[in-house]
This record gives C-alpha cells, structure tokens and sequence, in this order.
C-alpha cells in the first residue's frame, strides 16, 4: 500500500504547488486518480509544458527516489532493464582458474550472482531504496522503437523482470510510474489502456504568472507581466516550435542577466535565441512581429491597470 500519498484532490494541489508546480484541476485530478488507484500516469503534450517536471515535484513532495529512464531511437533492455558486468566475470573467472578452482558449475554460480548484476532503470524501480518505493518515470517514450515498447507494456503488468541466470525479480510494492511522451508518434492502445492519461497543454497566462514569479523571483512584477503576455501572444503566430514553459523561465533569467526591468525592442531581438530554437521562427518576428506584438502587450497591461 502506498504510504503518505494525498487524499483528495485539493490536497494533490496542494502537494504540487509545495513543489513549485502550479497545474489546473484537471491535471490534479487524474494525479490523484493515478496514485489512489496504483496506474501508470501517461502524460502526452508538446515539448517544455513541465510533464518531465510533474514526476521531479512528485519525488521532492513524496520523499522518493527519482529514477529516470531517458528514451532513444534504439533503447533496449541491456541499457534499460540490466546487464551483467562482463569484465569483471572475465577477471573472476581468470583468477579462479590462476588458483586451481576450475569446478565448471560453481564458477557458473559465482560468476552470474547479483555482484555482477548491472542494474538499469527498470530493474532498480523494482526495488525499494531505504524502505522507500520509487517513482519511476519513462521519458520520451515515442523516441523507442515499438519492440520496446511491446516488453515495457509486459513490465508494467506485472512489475518483474526475468533474468534466466537469477530468476524472477517482482517488486514488492509497484513503483509510481510517470510515462511522457511528445507525440512524434503514436503509442500503442495496449500501453495506454493501462494508464491513465493526460494532455499537458501550455498554461495559462495567470498559472504561467504564478510559474514565473517562483521560478525566477527576481524578475520584477512589471517584467513578468510583458513576459509572460509575449509569450502567450508568441504561441499564437505560426511558428515551426512555439516555446516552453522552460523556454519562459530560461528568457526571463537572461533578461535578469541584464538587468532589465522591461521589454524593450533591442532586448527582444538580441535575446530571441533564449526563447525560439529555428532560424526561420526567429527571423519572422525581427522582421516585423517583434515590435507589434510588444506594443499589443502594453496596450493591454495599460488598460488593466
């Protein structure tokens, strides 16, 4: 059973802003639903929404160990399940046969026991560090191939891992599982159906306020402000990549680097590689996006003073 986890879903609002993660009801809601019923947390949504940050809040908030299993093209289960350390089972075995211990079967024994044993990700999740569960979160997951994803669907029904030199390892207590994804393909309805799912969208402007304001308080309330509606407003032109929240917070840190206090149009254009990553993206708001959209911005701060 899992311990010390929130009881309602105000408390699971309450726990993530503990952890500076400002999410709306809904996010909230199938948190606690993931927790109170022990299912995975499928989390789908553009790249810098804070789906990553959702598992980190988790494991500061719940006092767990974070392990985190990193996708790409080409994972398999020797680098994200285990390996045995090859060697040092080549060094074991030359030593016992430099001392005469040549018996075939005891050597066999020796040589593939747990002091061998590398464990990768999914195996340590299976085990519980200090007495304390932990939450595993799967990170890119559309970044495999669907070989893995077919074994990943099987280690997420039962929670073992078979290893034919040492048998059967099942966790004792399942750990919290947080799967992200960015959609550059789609998953497979038979991994989904055993979680429950969320679409992490961008925030809103009050909640990307709040986010700001704790993430990087030294930012002034006036630079805030024209921050966050710049970006709001950049999400609405027609960009190959509309930036992040942690595109947000990395602009607004650089624009404390150099000491602004506002926007102005030579900041904007000499600090847009902070917040847009192509080329083109960044090209069509120097042009001529740039300027408008800050004067939109304090058009409309203005009126709502």
């Amino acid at each position: 059973m899992q311990k010390n986890l929130p009881t309602s879903i105000d408390a699971t609002l309450e726990m993530l802003v503990s952890g500076g993660y400002f999410a709306d009801r809904s996010l909230a809601t199938v948190l606690f639903l993931s927790l109170k019923m022990g299912r995975p947390l499928f989390l789908e949504g553009e790249a810098g929404v804070g789906k990553t940050e959702i598992a980190k809040v988790l494991s500061f908030a719940l006092n767990r160990p974070l392990i985190r299993l990193q996708c790409y093209e080409g994972l398999d289960i020797s680098s994200a399940v285990y390996e045995w350390n090859y060697a040092a089972q080549m060094v074991e075995i030359r030593m016992r046969e430099a001392s005469g211990q040549t018996n075939r079967d005891a050597m066999e024994d020796d040589v593939f026991s747990e002091k061998f044993l590398i464990r990768r990700p999914l195996l340590q999740a299976l085990e519980q560090v200090d007495g304390r569960t932990p939450i595993l979160l799967i990170d890119e997951l559309d970044r495999t191939d669907e070989a893995f994803e077919a074994f990943l669907l099987e280690v997420l029904s039962d929670f073992q891992v078979t290893i034919p030199e040492l048998g059967t390892i099942k966790a004792k207590e399942p750990p919290i599982v947080v799967i992200t994804t960015n959609r550059t393909r789609e998953i497979h309805d038979a991994l989904k159906r055993r979680c429950l799912y969320h679409w992490v969208d961008y925030p809103d402007a009050e909640r990307e306020r709040l986010i700001v304001s704790n993430k990087v308080p030294e930012a002034s309330d006036q630079l805030s402000a024209e921050i966050v509606s710049f970006v709001q407003k950049l999400r609405q032109q027609e960009l190959f990549k509309n930036p992040g929240v942690a595109e947000t917070l990395d602009w607004a840190t650089a624009l404390i680097e150099l000491d602004k206090l506002a926007l102005d149009p030579q900041a904007i254009s000499d600090t847009l590689g902070v917040l847009l990553k192509y080329q083109d993206d960044i090209a069509r708001i120097e042009a001529d996006s740039g300027t408008r959209i800050l004067q939109e911005v304090r058009a409309e701060l203005t009126a709502a003073q």
